[in-house]
C-alpha cells in the first residue's frame, strides 16, 4: 500500500493513537467501547506512557481500534508505524532523528548506534536492527532484523482480521513500512515506495529466534532533484612516506592532519575539507586555517613540540559566526623518522544543535570515535534537564496555585462560615444529614429599630440599606469579639444566641455584653430621616431551644422553641434604648457584677404577668439611660437596692389552677420616689398593672406567674 492511499486517514489516526497512548484516550467517547472486553486493557493502568507493556497487549489494543473503527487492520497498522515517528519528533527526539544521517541511507545505517545509545536509559527497549545496502542510484535493500516475531503486520500490513494476526504471527515490518515512508518524506523530502522481497527466520545466540526481513526501498524525490553530493576532492599526497596506502589511510581516519616543520599540509582526512568547505591545496600553511586555542600558545613547531602530551584544540579561522565557529580536539604526534606532525582528532561536539548548526551528522563521525556516544549521552542530559528544569518549574507553579486555591478554599469557607455554623456546614460539605440538636441551657437576644416603619416611609430603600448595613456591620464586629452566634437579620430585627452551636456553661454574661454594646453602637449610626442617633430595643431571655438546618437550598440554621418566642416578647415588650431581660436571665446576671432597674411585674402576651427588668451595664461601665418613666425605676445590684430602701421577702399564693409558691422581692419606697398618679409611671403596656397594683408608702405587692 502507497503512502498516498492512507494520507486521507492520517488526522483521524492521530487522534486515535493519541487517546490510545495517553491517559486521555479515555474521554474520547467514539473509542470508550475499547474496554476490557475487546483490548483486554485497563485504562488506569495500560496507558502510561513510561511504562513497558508485552507485545500481546498491544496486539490487543490494535484489535480493539480496528472493531471500532471499522477501519481495515493493514491500514491501521502502517499509520502506526507513521504515527511513532511523529510521536518522536514531538516528544524532543526531533533534532536528534533530522541529525542522524546526511541522507537515508546513512539515517537507516545508523539506527542501530541511536538504539544502543537509547538502551542506557531505556534498559527494557529491545530495538531492532537495520542493514542498507544500494542497488542503484534510486533503490536499496533494507535488512530488519528483530526478535519480536509477533509485530511484522504493523510494518506489512497484508492481514485483514485480528484472527490472523494473532494465528500467523509473521514479524514486525509493517511498522517499518510506516516509519520508512514518513522518515523519507519528513526529513529527506523523498517518496519511499516499499515491498517485501523475502521473509525469513535464523537462529541466534542463547536460542532466539529472529526474524529477517528485506524490502526494497525505492526513493525517488519530491521535488524531482537529485541531492547534491557537496563533498569535495581531498587533498593527499602520494608519496611512499606511509606503508598504508594513502587513500585507505584518509577514509579510515577522516578527521587526520599531516604536516611538516614549516607547518604546511601534506595529508589531512576525507573530512577535513568538508568541515572547511574548501578543497585544499598542497602546501596550505596550517596557521592559514586554524588557530590554537588550548593550549595557549603561538601556533609554532616549537610550541607544539614543548606541549605535545596536551590535548589540543584547534578553531576554524574565518567563520562568518562566532557562535557557530567549528573546533577540533585531539593528540599531536610527532613523526620523527619522517619529521612530520600528525595532528588525529575530531570534531568537538556537544549537542545535535551543533551538529545542525554546523551542517554536520553523527553519519560524518567514525564509530569508533566517542564523539557520537558524548553527544547523544549529552543530549539526553540535556533533555533530562529540561524535563526537571519543567518539573520543578511546575511544581513551583502548582505549589503557587495551591496556595492561592488555599487561599481562596478559605475565602469561601470564612464566606459559608457566616452563614451557618462550622461544624454544621462540614457537615453539609460532606454530604451528611444534619439532624435537629436539642440545647438545654441558652441565651437569646433580639432587637429592633425604635420609629423604623417611620424611617423607612421617610427615605428611600437606598438610605434605608445604606443605614442597615452600616448598624449591622458594626453588630457584626461584636459577635467576634464576644463569641456569640449571630442567627438571622430580617428588616430590622437582629437576633443573636449564645450556647449554640457550641453549648456553653457560661452563655447569659456574653450576650448582656453584646447587648451593652449594641445600644452602644447604635447611638453612633445617624437616622436618615432625622439625622438623629438610632435607638434600638433589646430583649434577652434564657432557656432551652431545638436548632436544625432548614432547607435544601438556601439552608438555614434556625432556632425553634418557647425560648426564642419569649426573647421576642421581651424585645417587642421593651423600651427604647434600654435592654429587656426576663427573670431566668436575671436569675443567670445578678450575682456577676452587672447593675438592673426592677420593672416589677408587666403583662407579657401569651405569657402573663412577669417579674423583668432593664440591665443598665457592669459596674463603672453603665449606659446612658434615657429621660423617661422608667429612670427612676429601683436600682439592683447582686439582688439588692442600691438606694438605701428595704428588700422582704413575701411568700405569695398564685390561684388554686395552678398553686404554687414564689419568693419576690418587695421593696420599700422613700415617699415621692414613685409618683403615686400611676398613669405618669407606666407606659402602654404595663397599663393592665396598674388595676392589680398598689403603691403607697409602705410595701408593694404584686403577684407574678413563674416561666
Amino acid at each position: 500500500m502507497h503512502f498516498n492511499h492512507v494520507k486521507d486517514v492520517i488526522p483521524q489516526y492521530h487522534i486515535i493513537f493519541d487517546f490510545c497512548h495517553a491517559p486521555n484516550f479515555k474521554s474520547n467517547n467514539d473509542f470508550k467501547s475499547c474496554d476490557s472486553e475487546k483490548s483486554v486493557l485497563h485504562e488506569g493502568t495500560d496507558f502510561l506512557v513510561f511504562q513497558s507493556y508485552s507485545d500481546d497487549k498491544t496486539f490487543a489494543l490494535v484489535g480493539a481500534v480496528c472493531a471500532v473503527s471499522g477501519i481495515p487492520l493493514d491500514t491501521v497498522l502502517e499509520v502506526f508505524g507513521e504515527y511513532f515517528v511523529q510521536y518522536c519528533f514531538r516528544h524532543g527526539y526531533d533534532q536528534l532523528l533530522r541529525t542522524l544521517g546526511k541522507d537515508f541511507i546513512s539515517f537507516i545505517q545508523n539506527l542501530d548506534a541511536l538504539h544502543a545509545n537509547l538502551q542506557r536509559t531505556y534498559s527494557k527497549l529491545r530495538p531492532p536492527s537495520f542493514r542498507c545496502e544500494r542497488k542503484d542510484a534510486d533503490s536499496v535493500y533494507l535488512h530488519y532484523f528483530t526478535e519480536r516475531t509477533g509485530l511484522h503486520p504493523i510494518v506489512l500490513g497484508k492481514y485483514v482480521s485480528m484472527e490472523i494476526l494473532f494465528t500467523n504471527r509473521i514479524g514486525s515490518h509493517t511498522i517499518v513500512l510506516g516509519v520508512v515512508k514518513v522518515v523519507a518524506r519528513e526529513i529527506y523530502n523523498q517518496i519511499a515506495e516499499m515491498e517485501v522481497i523475502s521473509i525469513s527466520k535464523q537462529q541466534i545466540e542463547g536460542g532466539l529466534d529472529q526474524e529477517h526481513v528485506t524490502f526494497l526501498v525505492k526513493l525517488k524525490d519530491i521535488d524531482n532533484k537529485k541531492i547534491s553530493d557537496n563533498s569535495m576532492d581531498v587533498f593527499q599526497s602520494n608519496g611512499s612516506q606511509t606503508s598504508l596506502n594513502n587513500g585507505h589511510f584518509c577514509k579510515a581516519f577522516p578527521y587526520h592532519i599531516v604536516f611538516d616543520e614549516n607547518l604546511e599540509i601534506k595529508q589531512c582526512g576525507d573530512m577535513i575539507p568538508k568541515i572547511l568547505h574548501m578543497c585544499l591545496k598542497a602546501n596550505t600553511s596550517m596557521t592559514s586555517l586554524f588557530d590554537i586555542t588550548h593550549p595557549p600558545m603561538k601556533f609554532k613547531l616549537e610550541n607544539i613540540l614543548t606541549f605535545i602530551n596536551s590535548v589540543f584544540y584547534l578553531g576554524v579561522k574565518n567563520s562568518k559566526n562566532a557562535e557557530t565557529r567549528l573546533f577540533l580536539r585531539g593528540q599531536m604526534l610527532w613523526i620523527d623518522d619522517l619529521r612530520l606532525m600528525m595532528y588525529v582528532c575530531s570534531p568537538r561536539l556537544s549537542s545535535l544543535m551543533e551538529l545542525k548548526q554546523l551542517n554536520i551528522y553523527l553519519s560524518d563521525i567514525p564509530l569508533y570515535d566517542v564523539t557520537r556516544e558524548l553527544i547523544l549521552l549529552n543530549q539526553q542530559r540535556i533533555a533530562e534537564i529540561d524535563i526537571a528544569k519543567k518539573l520543578d518549574e511546575t511544581t513551583a507553579e502548582l505549589k503557587v496555585t495551591s496556595r492561592l486555591l488555599a487561599e481562596e478554599k478559605q475565602k469561601t469557607d470564612n464566606l459559608l462560615f457566616q452563614m451557618l455554623p462550622q461544624k454544621v456546614a462540614d457537615e453539609l460539605k460532606n454530604g451528611r444529614t444534619v439532624k435537629a440538636e436539642k440545647f438545654a441551657d441558652v441565651t437569646v437576644l433580639f432587637s429592633d429599630i425604635v420609629t423604623f416603619t417611620n424611617i423607612a416611609s421617610a427615605c428611600t430603600p437606598l438610605d434605608i440599606v445604606r443605614m442597615l448595613n452600616e448598624l449591622y456591620q458594626r453588630f457584626d464586629a461584636r459577635t467576634s469579639e464576644h463569641d456569640v452566634y449571630k442567627v438571622e437579620t430580617i428588616g430590622d430585627a437582629y437576633m443573636v444566641v449564645s450556647g449554640v452551636p457550641e453549648a456553653k456553661k457560661v452563655h447569659a454574661q456574653p450576650i448582656a455584653k453584646f447587648a451593652i454594646d449594641m445600644v452602644k453602637e447604635a447611638s453612633n449610626v445617624k437616622s436618615p430621616a432625622t439625622g438623629k442617633p438610632l435607638q434600638i430595643r433589646v430583649g434577652i431571655h434564657s432557656g432551652p431551644v431545638v436548632a436544625g438546618v432548614v432547607g435544601v437550598k438556601m439552608p438555614r440554621y434556625c432556632l425553634f422553641g418557647d425560648t426564642v418566642n419569649t426573647a421576642s416578647r421581651m424585645e417587642s415588650h421593651g423600651e427604647p434604648g434600654r435592654i429587656h431581660i426576663s427573670p431566668t436571665a436575671y436569675s443567670l446576671l445578678k450575682d456577676n457584677h452587672y447593675v438592673f432597674r426592677d420593672r416589677q411585674c408587666i403583662e407579657i402576651k401569651g405569657k402573663g404577668l412577669l417579674h423583668t427588668y432593664f440591665l443598665l451595664g457592669e459596674d463603672g461601665k453603665l449606659l446612658s439611660e434615657p429621660e423617661d418613666v422608667f429612670h427612676s425605676l429601683t436600682i439592683l445590684k447582686n439582688d439588692f437596692p442600691v438606694n438605701g430602701s428595704v428588700t422582704e421577702t413575701v411568700d405569695y399564693d398564685i390561684d388554686k389552677d395552678a398553686s404554687t409558691t414564689i419568693k419576690i422581692s418587695v421593696v420599700s419606697q422613700d415617699e415621692g420616689q414613685i409618683q403615686g398618679n400611676s398613669s405618669k409611671f407606666v407606659d402602654r403596656e404595663t397599663k393592665n398593672l396598674i388595676s392589680q397594683s398598689h403603691f403607697s408608702r409602705g410595701k408593694t405587692s404584686t403577684t407574678c406567674n413563674v416561666l
